[in-house]
């Protein structure tokens, strides 16, 4: 049956099992329905066709996005279960061949329900960060994990040796090493954290419910950035 999970008035979190070089990550899809019954759903996965079924019982399916050009691990399959939706992707993003995909802009129907902001200064990565105000909840792609306390231990030795992750929400030195303008990026932080958010939702992980904003800055600040 799908684990769908209710976050927030018109926000659902659906999560899939995603294991990378012996790190069982896991990866979380969110879904927003918007005032008009129109669905986003961010980020992409398998989707058996029981999930297809439980999405369209919440609305419309009317987008498919990636927020990042790392996240394109399911994109054949995300884009095979919804071929009929626009599919939205950063720029560079690595589209696999046979699949259509538009570049990740606003759309005039979002209007005042949704922002998004560029995370600049990494261009290969071109992560974009959502904000959804009606329930003040953020949503990242790789900006931060949160590997929850239940996490299997070769999982959290692997990501402390591969990525430097120690303690949680953190953010991976192989993510910070792909930082072309740290000014930019400082920007970016700033602007984020400048919404009036109290939940983050994480794309491996589970979500920081819990003093969101101050976490968030704190992580960033004692990595050096200027938040």
């Amino acid at each position: 049956m799908p684990n769908l999970q209710s976050l927030a008035e018109n926000l659902w979190l659906m999560p899939y099992p995603l294991s990378i070089a012996g790190m069982r990550l896991g990866r979380t899809v969110t879904i927003i329905r918007l005032r008009s019954g129109k669905l986003i759903i961010h980020s992409t996965a398998p989707f058996p066709e029981a999930d297809v079924a439980a999405f369209t019982d919440l609305g419309e399916p009317t987008w498919l996005v990636e927020a990042t050009n790392f996240h394109d691990t399911f994109a054949r399959q995300g884009h095979a279960a919804f071929p009929q939706l626009p599919y939205l992707v950063p720029e560079h993003f690595p589209t696999p061949k046979g699949v259509s995909t538009q570049e990740l802009m606003m759309p005039d129907d979002w209007g005042d329900e949704l922002s998004m902001v560029k995370v600049d200064g990494m261009p290969k990565i071109n992560e974009h960060v959502f904000f959804h105000p009606s329930s003040k909840t953020l949503i990242v792609a790789d900006l931060v994990f949160n590997m929850p306390p239940e996490t299997d231990a070769m999982t959290l030795r692997l990501l402390r040796w591969i990525s430097g992750m120690k303690t949680y929400p953190d953010n991976s030195r192989m993510y910070r090493a792909l930082i072309k303008d740290r000014a930019a990026f400082e920007a970016s932080l700033q602007q984020i954290l400048a919404f009036d958010f109290e939940t983050v939702i994480v794309a491996h992980g589970v979500p920081i419910r819990e003093r969101a904003k101050d976490q968030l800055a704190e992580t960033f600040r004692a990595q050096g950035f200027a938040v």
